[in-house]
């Protein structure tokens, strides 16, 4: 296996060939991530605990995901059910990645707390939302630009260990190796990636907003925008993922 170097516009193309890849199978892939969000809603619902479970089940639903979009881009069967395919192999490998990522996240939480007093932190590991007052202050905007920047060689790690531990049965360190050095390696592709995600998630509500709002279409306008996400913006982010990794990662042939 081996990680290729690809110019700046094909992280382009992976937004483009994601959105190719949700047309084939669309509904399914919406009632797949609609699945998924909803478990993950279930699960953080727990006391205590939900919210650190769910951030250590991530990588194995993100490989049911992975397996959904490689079955439409393939032409073949997912593996059934599908929204629980990424439990059945190497799971324990999936399950210690996805405690390095829940660690990690909080010690760049934890981190946070230096700056807003912990309020990001109780937000996202704790689940306690903020007062209007602390949402309102300054500080809480810094802690979380802060978090970005720490964690973004935290999910330059996570992007692809996923699936180089499901489908290729790396170990857990050599996985977030490769996918850390597949990520810097084509950091230009993935910046192109980056600005064409906000322009879609961004632009679009935008325009959308821009005819409704004359016509006081505001409830109207919420409705479009979560059929959108749901339904057409967040399966193909998750289908760009998946090519993303298929354009990336090539397997070497060692007969030949």
């Amino acid at each position: 296996m081996q990680a290729l170097t690809l110019p700046a516009s094909r992280g382009w193309r992976w937004l483009t060939d994601g959105f190719a890849i949700f047309r084939r199978k669309p509904f399914q892939l919406s009632v797949l991530v609609l699945g998924y969000w909803l478990a993950m809603a279930l699960i953080n619902a727990v006391p205590f605990i939900g919210q650190l479970l769910g951030f250590i089940l991530i990588p194995a639903f993100s490989v049911s995901l992975m397996n959904a979009c490689r079955a439409v881009d393939q032409g073949v069967e997912a593996p059934q059910p599908v929204l629980f395919s990424g439990f059945h192999a190497h799971l324990q490998a999936l399950i210690q990645l996805g405690g390095v990522y829940c660690v990690f996240s909080i010690v760049v939480l934890g981190v946070t707390t230096l700056i807003d007093g912990g309020v990001l932190f109780q937000l996202v590991v704790l689940g306690q939302p903020p007062g209007e007052e602390a949402m309102a202050s300054g500080s809480v905007m810094a802690a979380g630009q802060l978090a970005l920047f720490l964690l973004l060689p935290i999910m330059m790690a996570n992007w692809f260990a996923p699936v180089l531990v499901a489908w290729h049965g790396l170990p857990v360190v050599k996985s977030l190796f490769f996918s850390f050095i597949a990520c810097l390696r084509n950091w230009r592709a993935f910046f192109v990636y980056t600005v064409a995600v906000i322009v879609v998630g961004a632009l679009v509500p935008g325009f959308v907003l821009g005819l409704l709002k004359p016509a006081g279409g505001g409830e109207l306008f919420s409705a479009a925008m979560t059929f959108f996400v749901i339904g057409v913006l967040l399966p193909t982010l998750y289908a760009s993922f998946y090519v993303s990794y298929r354009d990336v990662f090539v397997i070497i042939d060692e007969n030949v």
